[in-house]
């Protein structure tokens, strides 16, 4: 986060068992239960891993990020913000492949994406104006709160997502926008319309991705090919802590607002892209494929998303990162378990159920009704296109 938010190909491929859409990090929702999914339904357990330890890493992130002032943890912050978030998208774009237009997946888009958004966007606002003692603050569904342009983001894809699936060279055409609008400082803050369009190769790479490239990048040569690149990484952020902008990493500013001259910023947003790439595929490389303890909460890191955001800015309206112990090593440590473990409680069972009403809203009544006509639809559309993953937002 910068440093004002710290105030806080034609042929398609079946997809895998069912994992989940961002949502996180962040969507259609199953109509079975988690414990019971009806059989070809499986969900495999690799995109699960891959998701928990992402959500992990975004609270973590977040905690790291009330203490830059530290140049180790900094440097750590750089590492895991290159990939965490790219993490996040690549997945949700491979299991939106099958997303269309036909009502029941726009029904899934409003009632799994959009409507837990205007319901958490006002709820942060609200804590903002009241736990802040902010009272200039108002409630805008234009200007995304800290974490949650991701849900803005995943509308914008999402319904995009048939335009990806038409054109060619759909990555490369992706690029495109990409780097315009890092040199059109006049987008604004709107939607947070830079994120969504210089993040957005990572979510058209997911559309295009099959299991098989998955499959690839869990070899052990993979894996031990990461750890020096990881050295790497890590001694290139040290390095860069003093010479480049945090802002390059967050991808929600054009080069101007950042002072850099606009023709590095489809420079900077290509090779900060590429290094986000390449950590990402050391990141998928170490997921575990097997099923583990938290294996299970990975179906719930919409919800770890959404509500983490409250702790982090409790601790900044309370002054707690400002305490002299969160500078020493062991402080970090403890504030880095600390922030583990929330968000883990966050993705368990009962907070869950407890939010389901405004996380995973069924709505029915606010929809218009005509089972045979959508019946058939979708029977026409599945057996042409590639099945729509029936899951929540991958968060």
């Amino acid at each position: 986060m910068t440093n004002s938010q710290r105030t806080y190909g034609n042929r398609r491929a079946p997809l895998p068992p069912a994992g989940s859409l961002a949502d996180g990090v962040p969507s259609p929702r199953t109509t079975h239960t988690e414990s019971e999914p009806p059989a070809g339904r499986r969900r495999d357990a690799f995109f699960d891993n891959a998701k928990y330890l992402a959500i992990v890493l975004v609270a973590v992130g977040h905690a790291w990020g009330q203490l830059l002032d530290d140049r180790a943890v900094e440097t750590a912050y750089r590492v895991v913000y290159t990939f965490h978030m790219p993490a996040f998208i690549l997945i949700s774009g491979y299991f939106s492949r099958g997303f269309d237009l036909r009502p029941k997946h726009v029904k899934r888009l409003i009632t799994g994406v959009i409507i837990p958004y205007a319901v958490f966007e006002t709820a942060y606002s609200l804590f903002e104006r009241y736990g802040n003692d902010n009272p200039d603050h108002g409630i805008t569904l234009l200007d995304p709160t800290y974490h949650l342009w991701f849900l803005c983001a995943l509308v914008v894809w999402r319904v995009t997502t048939p335009v990806w699936r038409t054109v060619r060279h759909p990555l490369a055409v992706s690029l495109v926008p990409a780097a315009l609008g890092s040199v059109s400082p006049q987008i604004g803050d709107d939607l947070e319309l830079q994120r969504v369009l210089q993040f957005l190769p990572f979510f058209v790479l997911g559309l295009m991705l099959r299991p098989e490239h998955f499959q690839r990048v869990r070899h052990r040569s993979v894996r031990l090919m990461s750890l020096p690149v990881l050295a790497l990484a890590t001694a290139t952020a040290w390095w860069s802590v003093p010479r480049m902008d945090l802002g390059w990493l967050y991808h929600k500013a054009a080069a101007e607002e950042l002072n850099a001259p606009w023709w590095s910023g489809p420079l900077m947003v290509s090779g900060t892209l590429a290094c986000s790439l390449l950590m990402t595929v050391c990141f998928f490389a170490w997921v575990p494929r097997r099923h583990m303890w938290f294996t299970a909460l990975g179906a719930g890191t919409i919800y770890g998303y959404l509500v983490h955001g409250f702790f982090v800015k409790a601790g900044i309206y309370a002054g707690w990162f400002d305490h002299p112990a969160l500078r020493e090593p062991l402080g970090v440590i403890g504030l880095t378990v600390l922030a583990a473990a929330v968000i883990t409680l966050l993705c368990t069972g009962p907070v869950r159920r407890t939010l389901r009403c405004v996380v995973e809203p069924r709505m029915a009544w606010a929809f218009r009704q005509d089972p045979a006509a959508e019946t058939a639809r979708d029977r026409a559309g599945e057996s042409a296109e590639v099945r729509a993953p029936g899951e929540k937002v991958a968060v």
